[in-house]
């Protein structure tokens, strides 16, 4: 039996502030208290604690173990959904093999985090104008604000296409007669918040006191994900050449690219010069199984470990994980002669081979995990709370690789410059030594899922170009169907929403 609480409405107060917060940036603070949204915002302080909020929900993770890198990527042709069984976690299961019905899938998970933030988001919107505070910050907070949101409908409307667009708080029996809005007014909403947002956002933030917090840099990046979403290049490669500068020297924000791949994923080198947007995890918050959705640890680091995982001498000291998203033999074949293989795949089958380590075969096992998300015997907590679910490696949702190769891509398909194409491809592959290559569209897909392998961009990368079908067709894909999610079976419960029609509705 489960709780049932409209999921975009789970917001309508804030008398649960104490959630999540993601320590080692602006996020330590973890308002406390039992004041009805009524009550609050009554300075900047409760408007701080309420942009805390919004931000606390960018690392939602939900009880039964959904997150969007880990369902994004089960859900690709890079990884399995994996586990210790074909029903271990089915939800996650379902977007892996493609049986998804409307009652069966992660998109109860997905639906509820994002209507959540836009919710929080909401509800702060309507209250800054009102609340006492330097009018300077009073701007930042509500560009923050806005950005966020258009961050939350980026993510809503890749996964569902037809959803509720709500841009004020809501009261009462209003929740049961919101509708769905048309895909291109939701686009237009984000469009018009990150534009507004941008001038009034940081052109960077300060690493030892706000790390995480969006800058200019980071609504850039959005907006320009944005536009391409939407095939509109110019605008695209416009935002993102902001975000992106001269291909290997810094950029106006301070962005450029690691030396060292392998550094980009050390869990000390947080929130590096490659970070555009990071979500922040510890080590230190005594999560426990009681309420996994209130630990601060990234549970990614447990789930994709190999199983029952035997250190020998010269292993190494990864923890015995729970076999989730297992690396598909295909990736690790396109992989193997690439610089970047090393850290990016476990290889336990040359590990057991050399007699350096052993594990225990899980479900859909091929022997090959992912290295870049890695629990590590070194970061294990062994303080209060429970390990599993506090390790302390941040994930990079946004870093300048994928933003060089994503304006590459605007370029490349809207016929702008050539060059400067070119010369944001092979800064990403002189990073690791490969030679130069022509920026053409196939090129710029296959370094994509080279550079960002594991790092949950590839599910949403094949539906934009029109490859899942082709990818995924052997796992179940069905084009003109699983490009999108069903809507939340129980969202569907006396109210005016209507399921897509790929999953036997109208919409």
């Amino acid at each position: 039996m489960k709780r049932y609480i409209k999921l975009f409405t789970a917001i309508a107060s804030l008398s649960f502030l104490g959630l999540q917060s993601c320590s080692d940036s602006f996020l330590e603070l973890k308002p406390r208290g039992t004041d009805l949204e009524g009550n609050y915002y009554k300075n900047r302080q409760e408007a701080y604690n309420g942009l805390v909020a919004i931000y606390d929900v960018v690392g939602y993770q939900a009880s039964n173990y959904t997150t969007k890198i880990l369902t994004t990527s089960a859900a690709s042709d890079d990884h399995y959904a994996g586990g210790g069984g074909s029903s271990d976690l089915p939800h996650l299961q379902a977007w892996s093999n493609y049986s998804l019905t409307p009652a069966v899938g992660p998109q109860e998970d997905l639906w509820q985090r994002n209507y959540m933030g836009i919710m929080r988001a909401n509800v702060l919107l309507q209250k800054l104008p009102d609340i006492p505070m330097d009018e300077q910050e009073k701007a930042r907070f509500t560009a923050e604000s806005k950005a966020l949101r258009a961050y939350f409908y980026f993510d809503l409307i890749r996964y569902f296409r037809n959803i509720p667009l709500i841009e004020v708080p809501l009261a009462g029996d209003e929740i049961y007669q919101v509708t769905q809005a048309n895909p291109a007014d939701v686009y237009a909403l984000m469009e018009k918040d990150l534009n507004e947002a941008i001038p009034d956002l940081p052109s960077t933030v300060s690493r030892e006191k706000e790390a995480g917090r969006f800058s200019q840099g980071t609504a850039k990046a959005i907006l320009g994900k944005v536009y391409l979403q939407q095939e509109k290049f110019t605008q695209a490669a416009a935002e993102l050449a902001d975000v992106n500068g001269t291909p290997g020297q810094s950029s106006q924000y301070g962005y450029r690219l690691l030396d060292n791949y392998r550094d980009i994923f050390q869990v000390e080198n947080k929130f590096n010069t490659e970070s555009i947007l990071e979500i922040s995890f510890t080590n230190t918050s005594v999560g426990i199984w009681d309420c996994i959705q209130c630990t601060e640890g990234n549970i990614l680091n447990i789930m994709a470990g190999p199983r029952s995982y035997g250190q020998g001498a010269g292993a190494p000291d990864y923890v015995a994980g729970w076999g989730f998203l297992p690396i598909t033999q295909n990736l690790a074949d396109v992989m193997r002669n690439d610089p970047r293989y090393p850290y990016t795949i476990i290889d336990m089958n040359q590990l057991v081979a050399e007699g350096k380590a052993s594990y225990t075969p899980g479900y859909m096992d091929t022997g090959y995990f992912l290295e870049k998300y890695a629990g590590r015997e070194s970061n294990r907590w062994t303080g209060a709370g429970t390990y599993e679910l506090n390790f302390p490696q941040n994930i990079l949702e946004i870093r300048l690789a994928d933003t060089y190769l994503l304006e590459a891509e605007a370029l490349v398909r809207g016929g702008g410059d050539a060059t400067r194409a070119a010369a944001l491809l092979n800064a990403v592959r002189a990073r690791v030594g490969l030679a130069a290559i022509s920026a053409t569209f196939e090129n710029i897909k296959r370094e994509r899922r080279l550079e960002l392998a594991g790092e949950g961009h590839r599910w949403f990368d094949l539906v934009r170009w029109g490859d899942a079908s082709t990818a995924l067709g052997d796992r179940g894909f069905v084009a003109g169907k699983h490009e999108v999610l069903p809507i939340p079976l129980l969202e569907l419960d006396n109210t005016l929403l209507e399921q897509n029609k790929e999953y036997g509705g109208t919409k």
